[in-house]
């Protein structure tokens, strides 16, 4: 499985996205789920969504929406889906609700087996590379951890996917209404000797296998 870790949106590496996929092999499930946070307004959601949709349809990719809330105690059933599909894009957002969804769709073991696959492309910006890290802690000073809007899940999550070996930070010394919290994480990383990766925005973190 590669890896297309943006900071923001689809960054400066989409002739290389291009790359990865044959030309007959473009399919995209596009998971929004790190949208679900319970204080981000219904309009506000659709508006990122379409924006995100929009850029990879503008790729030449065949873009379907993969709500993980469809599968939630289907973990069988979504394995089925993501074989149907070459590439996985997941949107920013809350990167604790994005993993309370992937724990209770059984998406966080699914896409262990996904790193077997040398045509699989895992992708997407902000919250979706930052679920990877070993460690979410330290992110719950940009994100919410105690948003919960499963109520399956009243807890929050701090072991994330562990398909990198450092904290992704993203939005760094950027134009972005949190890159001042980011120098917030990078203290804390630093204090609390947890690896970690700053991205500015536009900036692009490929991984050929992961």
């Amino acid at each position: 499985m590669k890896l297309y870790l943006s900071s923001y949106k689809l960054g400066n590496e989409t002739e290389t996205l291009k790359s990865w996929l044959e030309p007959t092999h473009k399919k995209v499930g596009y998971i929004a789920n790190a949208f679900d946070f319970t204080n981000m307004p219904p309009e506000n959601r659709a508006k990122h969504m379409e924006f995100d949709m929009n850029e990879l349809k503008a790729l030449g990719f065949t873009v379907e929406v993969l709500d993980l809330r469809d599968y939630f105690d289907q973990k069988d059933r979504l394995r089925e889906k993501l074989k149907t599909l070459d590439m996985l894009w997941i949107s920013g957002g809350n990167t604790f609700v994005l993993r309370a969804a992937m724990r209770l769709s059984g998406f966080d073991e699914l896409i262990l087996e996904l790193r077997e696959r040398d045509d699989f492309i895992y992708g997407g910006y902000s919250a979706a590379c930052c679920v990877l890290s070993p460690s979410l802690k330290g992110l719950q000073i940009v994100d919410d951890p105690y948003n919960f809007p499963y109520p399956q899940i009243q807890e929050p999550i701090w072991e994330g996917l562990g398909l990198i070996d450092y904290a992704f930070l993203p939005h760094f010394d950027s134009d972005h209404p949190e890159s001042a919290d980011i120098d917030k994480e990078v203290a804390y990383c630093t204090e609390n000797k947890i690896p970690f990766k700053t991205v500015r925005d536009g900036e692009v973190v490929l991984v050929e296998r992961a």
